[in-house]
């Protein structure tokens, strides 16, 4: 009889040696990370770190200069894994002329979704994000914290097995966002593997672990107490500017 001996489960996401480069400006520099099954991790960084980039080759949309990115075993950029991605981009893509059910049915259509699945659904998302009582005005007529807020229903629409959303909370009143964040974690515990970008330090210390990116770079990846505890500091902004070179 052979022993078995049991394996670690296959990461949700695996970034290989990724860099990339826009002409002769290099974005991201030899990204290695691995994010587990059911599990929020963040990716914290300032503005034009390259959070940005690193979701956008995740999700297939962008390609790697060098290096390889899997999710859910699957090579990326595979079309068919589209099915299994919710994705929420810094800009909303929005049909603005439609009103807010309009673009949740067209999104849901895309994914198969018809009849009282679709409609459920859209009740369910558009709750969660607050906007039933605006269901049925154009996506012209909302806010920017609306809009944000439709279009995070997008992303849940189909049930995803990965969600990645990219500064998912800007502009969005502490209420809700703390609300939103409570989904975030139900999901997880559903299974869900989520990515979120943040700048926000307090939304960083919300994720199972984080990746510190700074100028393209991964300058430190853990749990937001482990960071704290090698750094020697006593929050995630201290720890941030410790690995980041700078004086505490």
């Amino acid at each position: 009889m052979s022993n078995l001996t049991e394996s670690s489960p296959q990461p949700a996401i695996q970034v290989e040696g990724v860099t990339k480069s826009f002409g002769k400006k290099e974005v991201l520099r030899g990204i290695h990370l691995a994010i587990k099954q059911a599990e929020i991790f963040g990716l914290l960084g300032p503005s034009g770190s390259g959070k940005t980039t690193l979701v956008r080759m995740m999700t297939g949309i962008d390609t790697a200069t060098t290096g390889e990115i899997h999710l859910l075993g699957e090579r990326m950029p595979k079309l068919s894994m589209f099915k299994n991605i919710g994705y929420m981009a810094q800009s909303d893509a929005l049909y603005m002329e439609l009103s807010g059910k309009e673009n949740l049915e067209f999104f849901a259509s895309l994914f198969g979704m018809s009849g009282s699945v679709r409609r459920r659904r859209i009740e369910e998302v558009m709750e969660l994000v607050n906007l039933t009582a605006d269901l049925n005005k154009p996506a012209a007529a909302y806010s920017g914290g609306m809009r944000r807020r439709l279009s995070l229903a997008i992303a849940l629409i189909h049930r995803p097995a990965v969600l990645i959303l990219d500064e998912p909370t800007v502009g969005i009143d502490p209420v809700l966002r703390q609300s939103i964040w409570q989904e975030l974690h139900a999901l997880k515990k559903s299974g869900t593997t989520i990515v979120v970008t943040t700048h926000v330090m307090d939304e960083a210390d919300k994720c199972d672990r984080l990746a510190m990116i700074r100028d393209g770079s991964l300058i430190a990846m853990g749990s937001s107490q482990e960071l704290m505890e090698s750094s020697g500091t006593t929050t995630i902004e201290e720890a941030f500017l410790h690995y980041g070179g700078a004086a505490v």
